[in-house]
């Protein structure tokens, strides 16, 4: 099957989160010349998809995700049938990331691999919670002793041109929800009140797009960013009983959860407050001269003439597992202009020279 018809048959597979529709199935059956692993925990399948040429030498895995999100309304075409259009296919999935899928899968059929053993981790378990899918794959290979040396996980990475962009770490992310405790009361009598507002009023600036690290020239700063605030009963006459406050920081290895509680406790000194934190992933940075930065990025300028600039920058995914388990990671795919959008789109010759990417690299690591 050519790649490109390839991914057509993955994007008419109606794959939104947590569920694949069959496809992981049909991947099984085109690629089952690999050892074909399928494991299931709390209604999420994932497959593994491995093979040993030789017992000695490196293993190389790629990851990534069939699963989708809703494709919601206003689609000129139907989210579920791809059609190609002017140099591009439209679905849902197209860019994020049956394409990248897609690409590895066939790379992986058609390269000639010269490595110990080359594997695919496939989970339909990203989009959502994302806790019972590439977790899962790994526990799995780390019991069976067979955990990847290097990986790539075939995200949608690229800005404005493909070819521009290899990501070679992510931020974390901390989750933070604080309560600035008062006393409810009428407004005529504010000595008989603890307004929480007022309170927190001159802690706010403190707290509002603070840079908790100045940075590197890896990672931006570790900002605090106000997703949620309100408090009060919508009504003129009667103060607050409590301010709530939710809010997010995008962490770099360099401030941790402790820093940030450490960082609020400071600020809010003197107040009656509770505060909760809690780390829904975890940050992490491969080294540019790594085995796998460099291969990856030789294959990329070799196909496309362009030098990437090696970025952690964006949103989290899955390649934060692989770095929890010490496999050394990057992440490449196609351009990202319409991930999660009505009318996602992929250029077919993205596509296919992704698909040479990959080959190249499997076959020159």
């Amino acid at each position: 099957m050519h790649a490109k018809e390839f991914l057509m048959e993955l994007l008419k597979f109606k794959s939104i989160t947590p569920q694949d529709d069959g496809a992981l199935n049909f991947i099984a059956l085109e690629l089952s010349h690999f050892q074909v692993v399928f494991i299931e925990k709390e209604g999420v399948r994932n497959l593994l998809l491995t093979k040993e040429f030789s017992k000695e030498g490196e293993h190389l895995a790629f990851g990534g995700h069939i699963d989708v999100v809703s494709a919601g309304e206003g689609w000129e075409s139907h989210p579920f049938k791809p059609i190609e259009k002017e140099g591009f296919i439209y679905a849902r999935g197209a860019q994020d990331m049956k394409s990248g899928l897609a690409a590895f899968l066939w790379a992986a059929k058609k390269a000639n691999f010269k490595g110990s053993r080359l594997s695919m981790l496939i989970t339909s378990d990203e989009e959502g919670d994302a806790k019972y899918g590439t977790l899962e794959l790994l526990k799995y290979m780390k019991e069976k002793q067979i955990l990847p040396d290097y990986a790539v996980v075939a995200e949608a990475t690229c800005v404005k041109k493909f070819g521009d962009s290899i990501k070679i770490g992510r931020r974390g992310s901390i989750n933070g929800r604080l309560t600035i405790k008062g006393k409810q009361g009428h407004v005529a009598y504010p000595e008989k009140c603890i307004n929480p507002i007022h309170d927190f009023a001159g802690v706010l600036k403190f707290l509002a797009g603070f840079d908790l690290d100045p940075g590197s020239a890896e990672f931006s700063p570790s900002k605090i960013v106000i997703t949620d605030i309100r408090g009060g009963m919508q009504l003129h006459n009667v103060t607050p009983n409590d301010l709530k406050l939710m809010f997010n920081v995008r962490n770099s290895p360099d401030t941790s959860l402790e820093d940030v509680r450490n960082y609020i406790e400071k600020i809010c000194e003197g107040l009656n407050y509770e505060l909760e934190l809690s780390q829904s992933s975890k940050p992490f940075l491969t080294d540019a001269q790594n085995k796998i930065v460099q291969k990856l990025n030789e294959s990329v300028q070799k196909i496309t003439s362009i030098v990437p600039e090696l970025n952690t920058k964006g949103g989290t995914s899955d390649a934060r597992y692989f770095a929890e388990f010490g496999v050394k990671v990057a992440e490449f795919g196609v351009c990202n202009d319409t991930i999660h959008a009505v009318n996602e789109r992929v250029s077919v010759e993205e596509f296919e020279k992704l698909c040479l990417v990959f080959k190249d690299l499997i076959e020159n690591f």
